[in-house]
């Protein structure tokens, strides 16, 4: 049976390693194996069990902590959908947003649907999430390499990118600078730090539907154990022009009707037999894995206005080639 230590162990580690790049299935499996749980490991590959229940739990927390970071972000993406919904035309960068954010969402639900249960089954094992764990790690160094090559000067370029908030024009919008470089009205440009969300989210809406579909599909491919979520969408919105800073915003912001979604979906493995006897520890790893994420997406949204993901990119392979060897 799940003990409090081991509850709150596999509660920060959840809150980590889902918005950090480095796979929290991938960890989930793989560390519990090294540490020697044998309870825990044999309860994942289950198909049933108190786990099962238990990633309830971390799934709803980590979207929770989402919210409350982002919660002035969805209270205008919420309204203006609404608005849009109502008035039968998209008219706003929020309501945009919000739109392409339920486009790239739909692959990833699917196929969560779909196929969810049998890649836990065949995939969750430590010698397979190992193998994805060195494939992340190619994928997160293999996107800052096509980001580089695809840059032009200190430039990022999305298409189609609004240049000012309020109405989106009809037709197609003009291509323009977002991450760097003069601003009009001013002589020098603002750090990427400084920039708002409100300005994020112009940006943001400027993503046409294709690209948000093409990083929606991506996302599905989390399902298998060492493939990050936030890693491999965040690879998507870098090579398709997008500046670090805004490529993780959009994936935490996709991450969040996701991971909501598949806590709610498995809400009655927490209230059936499956939760029986480990509530109380589903709470209290439900506690770590929400500061955990909070603090973890406070961190990263700060990480990023600089850094890259190649330091992730290494910790995947080494840890990857590491569990292989342990286990192979």
């Amino acid at each position: 049976m799940l003990t409090f230590p081991q509850a709150i162990i596999l509660g920060l580690i959840q809150g980590v390693t889902e918005l950090f790049p480095i796979s929290s299935l991938g960890h989930s499996v793989i560390l519990p194996q090294l540490f020697g749980w044998t309870d825990v490991v044999a309860a994942q590959a289950a198909k049933e069990s108190y786990f099962l229940a238990f990633l309830v739990g971390l799934h709803v927390a980590t979207a929770t902590a989402l919210l409350i970071f982002y919660r002035a972000t969805w209270i205008r993406i919420v309204r203006d959908v609404l608005l849009s919904i109502r008035d039968r035309r998209i008219e706003t960068a929020e309501a945009r947003l919000g739109w392409l954010l339920i486009v790239a969402t739909i692959p990833a639900g699917l196929a969560g649907l779909l196929f969810e249960h049998t890649f836990r089954v065949i995939f969750a094992t430590p010698e397979y999430a190992a193998i994805f764990l060195i494939v992340n790690g190619v994928v997160l160094a293999a996107g800052e390499r096509l980001r580089r090559r695809g840059s032009r000067g200190d430039m990022a370029v999305v298409r189609g990118a609004p240049t000012g908030r309020g109405p989106i024009p009809g037709g197609p919008l003009a291509r323009g600078p977002i991450a760097r470089g003069p601003v009009a009205g001013g002589p020098v440009a603002r750090g990427i730090d400084e920039r708002s969300d409100e300005e994020a989210d112009l940006r943001l809406g400027g993503l046409g539907f294709p690209v948000a579909l093409v990083i929606g599909v991506a996302q599905t491919f989390a399902l298998l154990a060492g493939i990050s979520r936030s890693g491999i969408t965040m690879v998507a919105g870098l090579v398709r022009g997008l500046d670090h800073k805004d490529a993780a915003r959009f994936s935490f912001l996709l991450a969040t009707p996701i991971i909501l979604a598949a806590g709610v979906y498995k809400l009655p493995d927490l209230i059936g037999p499956n939760g029986d006897g480990v509530r109380v520890q589903v709470l209290v790893g439900s506690i770590a894995a929400g500061i955990a994420a909070y603090l973890s997406v406070r961190f990263l949204t700060r990480y990023f206005t600089t850094r890259t993901l190649n330091p992730f990119a290494i910790y995947c392979v080494v840890l990857g080639v590491f569990a292989l060897l342990r286990f192979a």
